[in-house]
């Protein structure tokens, strides 16, 4: 069974399903920008069979949880740490798509003693040098989003969460991946291969900066999960209960 529950983190409430065992090993599903831990409950049933306890937050900004003044990478991360503190969690599994995946990168990256498996599907890694600036086109993608913001907040996402994420992406971060090596749990990339708009030669890079990784391919695209879930739910199944 589904529950749905809301919690107060650091001045904003967030939303969350939870199913499984209470007392069993806690493992945290994390969705992509423009979604809600909705995306997840196709694998709900897998995961509590094996005994785990599952917990599928809306990010700041998504589906239920509270819309937020600002939208840094770094805030959905510290949202996640604050979940997991508040739940009294402890240790705990993650499993990211996209912005969820980055969220759960520089988690494990902070707090490496908090993540015990870390399953990174479709990590957009950001620029790791300086380049040009944002360009025409991811001007007028903002512009298409905020237009459309008064219907979005409404209903799923406000537009500025991924606005800031694409932004912040595109801009030089190379502390990132100079971090990657301080991630210590076993760690699972998985690529949506050539149909994918991020590239498996980037992810390729990821898998070889983090020490306990490897590398996995499902080649239908960027969302993997949804696209092949059942080829997504048994190779996650099978490296989170090895």
């Amino acid at each position: 069974m589904v529950t749905h529950n809301d919690v107060d983190v650091d001045q904003l409430t967030m939303h969350y399903r939870e199913a499984g065992d209470p007392g069993g090993p806690p493992v945290v599903l994390l969705h992509g920008g423009g979604s809600d831990g909705g995306t997840w409950e196709r694998m709900f049933g897998a995961l509590t069979a094996l005994g785990m306890r599952v917990i599928a937050p809306d990010l700041r900004g998504h589906g239920r949880s509270s819309r937020a003044p600002r939208y840094a990478l770094a805030d959905h991360a510290s949202d996640i740490g604050r979940l997991c503190q508040a739940l009294a969690l402890g240790p705990v599994a993650l499993v990211g798509h996209s912005l969820g995946a980055h969220t759960a990168s520089l988690l494990a990256q902070s707090r490496p003693e908090q993540v015990t498996r870390l399953v990174l599907e479709e990590p957009p890694a950001p620029n790791p040098r300086p380049g040009p600036r944002p360009t025409a086109g991811l001007t007028r993608r903002r512009s298409l989003l905020l237009a459309a913001g008064g219907v979005l907040r409404r209903r799923r996402y406000d537009p500025r969460a991924l606005v800031t994420a694409i932004t912040e992406l595109r801009e030089p971060d190379p502390g990132w991946w100079a971090a990657l090596p301080s991630i210590t749990a076993p760690t699972l990339v998985i690529s949506g291969g050539p149909r994918s708009h991020i590239a498996p030669r980037t992810l390729d890079h990821v898998v070889r900066a983090i020490p306990q990784a490897r590398l996995a391919t499902i080649p239908v695209g960027h969302r993997v999960h949804s696209l092949a879930m059942d080829r997504f739910t048994d190779l996650v199944t099978a490296f989170l209960v090895p």
